[in-house]
């Protein structure tokens, strides 16, 4: 476990946030994010000078900033973005991880990748151009992940001449269009990537905005509430019994909390066995925690010495996840080969493995109309849609809406070993 995974339950994960740029091809989000990197001085200088020199070479009579995003050769070549490219930066109030997500449809699949553990998602449209397919496929995608926070950046003002006009259009059409999504928490920015107005500072051409910058923004934001601090949730990943003499009596439980608050003491469950015992500590490396909560990673000691192994569940004995092997859920596939019913996959639920058959395909969700389709029976590449599956053994899972962690488990080619689609339980 690093550093920026501790912190207290009121500002957990050390005021770090996580959020993932989205929207159409050319409309800048690359750009963005180079400009929020050499705004608050998050790189170097010699890669700010070889970003200058690339840019000179192609003619360029400014600092082509999404160079320092668009990492692979085929990316700069065609000057979009392929992969989920992971971005890290600080400014002194908080720390941050940025995923920057691809804008072309064939590369759905990894917008959803990157969005998928996301505190907020950015999504960015062209002022000349205004909301596009691909703008409010996004919207619904993120709308679809429950991610909490969604900020609209109104990009490229400059060429529309700082219009308010224009901004209050795009403004108008996009809020009509979310009345439709399940967005807790929307943000409208006016910003110009290039010039760098109102990302890091307030612009001076726009002064009839009268709401923070991005950075700002990204900054106070709040994000402790989104967790689930109610229901206790602990998988276990791994049985730590070190080979030692000083610890031959050790076995503690090591992972990742998905919910709820832990503490020495706690009357607790272990699923699927239902036995029960009490928390006698937890470990952080070679220090013990008076607290454990999301998304701290930790070892949790027992004070009897049940069976507990790779794929249990730790939860409150009045609070537990009810055991279910008919799964159904929202599937976003992404795989060549369609989804169809009867097909047969692994599916993997936080800690647990099990086998999976697909039930029935209810139906395909159309994330431009939000149209759904009952006629179609499968699901092809970067489609989405609710899915019945059957597993081998029961899963322990809350619905996404409630947790994101317990509620999400992703499909697997058995022969391959590749993963084929992410679901979203209801």
């Amino acid at each position: 476990m690093t550093g920026i995974d501790s912190g207290t339950p009121g500002r957990p994960s050390m005021d770090l946030l996580r959020f993932a740029t989205a929207g159409s091809v050319d409309d800048g989000k690359s750009t963005l994010i180079g400009r929020l990197l050499l705004d608050s001085k998050s790189i170097f200088a010699d890669q700010l000078a070889a970003v200058e020199a690339t840019s000179v070479s192609r003619g360029y009579d400014y600092t082509d900033l999404a160079l320092l995003t668009d990492g692979l050769r085929s990316e700069r070549e065609q000057g979009i973005t392929i992969d989920v490219a992971y971005r890290y930066f600080a400014t002194p109030n908080r720390k941050f991880i940025i995923a920057d997500t691809p804008g072309h449809v064939q590369y759905t699949r990894n917008m959803v990748t990157g969005a998928s553990t996301a505190d907020l998602g950015l999504v960015l449209v062209d002022a000349r151009q205004g909301l596009t397919e691909q703008s409010r496929r996004h919207a619904v995608i993120l709308s679809l992940l429950r991610v909490p926070h969604l900020v609209l950046c109104v990009n490229k003002m400059d060429l529309v001449e700082y219009s308010q006009e224009r901004f209050h259009e795009i403004h108008k059409e996009f809020t009509s269009f979310a009345t439709k999504l399940s967005i807790p928490d929307l943000t409208i920015i006016p910003i110009s990537a290039l010039k760098g107005d109102n990302v890091v500072t307030r612009s001076k051409d726009m002064d009839w905005y009268e709401g923070p910058s991005l950075l700002h923004h990204l900054e106070n934001i709040h994000v402790a509430s989104d967790r689930d601090l109610v229901d206790t949730r602990f998988p276990v990943q791994y049985v730590v019994r070190p080979k030692s003499d000083e610890y031959h009596d050790y076995r503690g439980y090591a992972g990742r909390v998905a919910g709820g608050i832990l503490k020495p003491g706690d009357d607790v469950l272990v699923l699927p066995s239902g036995m029960t015992s009490k928390i006698s500590e937890i470990d952080l490396f070679d220090k013990a925690l008076q607290e454990a909560f999301p998304p701290m990673s930790v070892t949790v000691r027992l004070e009897d010495d049940v069976d507990v192994s790779r794929g249990d569940m730790i939860c409150r004995p009045q609070n537990a996840p009810t055991p279910s092997q008919d799964i159904d859920a929202m599937v976003c596939w992404m795989s060549t080969t369609p989804l169809r019913p009867r097909q047969k996959v692994a599916i993997k639920h936080t800690t647990r493995t099990a086998r999976a058959l697909i039930k029935d395909v209810l139906y395909r969700l159309d994330v431009n109309s939000l149209h759904r389709d009952l006629e179609t029976k499968e699901l092809t590449l970067n489609e989405i849609g609710r899915v019945q599956l059957r597993t081998t053994i029961p899963l322990l899972c809350d619905p996404y809406e409630k947790n994101r962690t317990t509620g999400s488990f992703i499909l697997i080619d058995e022969a391959t070993g590749v993963t084929l689609g992410a679901g979203m339980i209801n």
